[in-house]
């Protein structure tokens, strides 16, 4: 949730993004909640590269490990993608 509210800060004030990702994977505990906080995080991003009113730029950062869902949803859109070995 806080990353999809800083998404928005920065898409409304018209901010570069740059986010750090490091994630072992969602575990089955965390339940369908983890799984819905990906895909809110993901439309957030849609509407920050491409509804916003200027282009903006945003830079995900993978460190090691990111893996799972995180690599599949938010952390492949960036416009430039900086990752540290056996990211």
């Amino acid at each position: 949730e806080k990353i999809t509210r800083l998404i928005e800060y920065a898409t409304n004030q018209c901010l570069p993004l740059i986010i750090v990702c490091a994630s072992g994977g969602a575990r089955m505990q965390e339940g369908s909640s983890s799984l819905m906080q990906m895909a809110k995080i993901t439309s957030a991003l849609y509407a920050y590269k491409y509804q916003a009113k200027e282009k903006l730029v945003y830079v995900p950062i993978l460190t090691s490990p990111t893996t799972g869902g995180v690599t599949a949803s938010f952390a492949m859109l960036g416009n430039l993608i900086i990752a540290e070995p056996n990211a």
